[in-house]
């Protein structure tokens, strides 16, 4: 029983780790961009993890984690930050790949300002709870920053579709996480509100999360891809 959590974590990673060869999408050959997309990610969020178990905003079910911590966290909840952002960036590379028409471009500036706008109600809201003023606060900023401040590339209208498909893994796994439960809450620091088993916040924090992710990973791919171009034309 005390495998649960990590069994959760491999299976979240397994197949899109096997389908990375996929000679269509080649998406090891951008493993470049993934892994330091990743680990920044990571060590930002490590630290939220930390702060929020500091805060007791949640815990962690003895009875389905291995037992081996880090600075206080889970072994298997470290690896959630490897596993969940590299399932959901292969996600959003496929269907780039597989489905290149998109029309929720002409939309994605309208849903992030609708997302502004949610983000701003909610710290009104929430303002005296943790999970949902630290969550909506981030969110705020960083999708500010995505829409407002980077306008060398623009990928918001590609993020959404991921992010819409990206719900429904996150319902499978967020829903043993929570019903079992592997990860317990404390409802005196979010709203109180739960689709089904999952607080209504988790929803945004996985937009947060795959938000900053996919934003790191088209900024390294940009980079990458404008360093070769200014060699190329160099060398001619």
């Amino acid at each position: 029983m005390n495998y649960i959590y990590l069994l959760i974590n491999i299976a979240v990673i397994f197949f899109p780790l096997v389908l990375s060869f996929d000679k269509k999408v080649y998406f090891f050959s951008k493993w470049r961009f993934v892994i330091p997309a990743i680990s920044i990610t990571g060590v930002v969020f490590l630290v939220w993890d930390l702060l929020f178990v500091k805060l007791h905003v949640w815990s962690f079910n003895p009875d389905y984690i291995v037992g081996i911590q880090f600075f206080g966290l889970p072994l298997e909840e470290i690896l959630f930050f490897l596993t969940v952002p590299y399932a959901c960036i292969f996600i959003y590379e496929c269907l780039n790949v597989y489905f290149p028409n998109n029309d929720l471009q002409k939309y994605s500036f309208s849903l992030s300002n609708l997302f502004l706008g949610l983000s701003v109600a909610m710290l009104f809201f929430g303002y005296d709870r943790w999970y949902t003023i630290i969550n909506f606060g981030f969110l705020l900023i960083l999708l500010s920053y995505v829409e407002y401040v980077n306008v060398k590339f623009r990928f918001m209208y590609k993020f959404y579709r991921a992010y819409l498909v990206s719900l429904i893994p996150f319902y499978i796994v967020n829903g043993f996480l929570t019903a079992i439960p592997v990860v317990m809450y404390n409802d005196k620091q979010n709203l109180g509100f739960r689709v089904g088993t999952i607080p209504f916040e988790d929803h945004f924090y996985l937009m947060g999360l795959l938000l900053m992710n996919i934003y790191l990973y088209e900024f390294f791919k940009d980079r990458y891809s404008s360093v070769k171009y200014n060699t190329e034309h160099l060398m001619v």
